[in-house]
């Protein structure tokens, strides 16, 4: 069974950068594409960014384009996801995700397109 335990969350003042970690194991890591999602307390989960099985392509949403980078280490088994120019919104619990994606070149990114789930990191950005 596949498992994903994230670090690197913490606090961080506005402006400043944080690079989130997850890893995978009880799976071929290269079989799975890969995601970053992200709650703030009240509201629904939302997707950030994704990453195809091989790392060839990648997707983020709107609203952290150009500040945040979604990478992996297949030899690693790890996905990272480097945030810069952090924002007061930008507060969440971040969540990992990995499916069993058929293609290996295309993003998935929806919720739906997971099916495994990390436990969570907390990132505060104070302002």
């Amino acid at each position: 069974q596949v498992q994903l335990v994230e670090f690197g969350g913490g606090l961080v003042q506005a402006g400043g950068s944080l690079r989130l970690s997850c890893v995978l194991s009880g799976g071929t890591f290269s079989s799975y594409g890969m995601g970053w999602f992200r709650q703030a307390p009240g509201k629904e989960r939302d997707f950030v960014a994704a990453i195809s099985r091989r790392g060839g392509n990648t997707k983020s949403a709107d609203s952290v384009k150009g500040r945040f980078t979604i990478s992996r280490d297949n030899a690693k088994t790890t996905v990272y996801l480097q945030m810069n120019s952090l924002k007061p919104e930008d507060t969440a619990v971040y969540y990992c995700a990995a499916g069993a994606h058929v293609y290996y070149s295309t993003v998935y990114y929806r919720e739906s397109d997971f099916n495994s789930w990390g436990q969570g990191t907390q990132v505060t950005v104070s302002s």
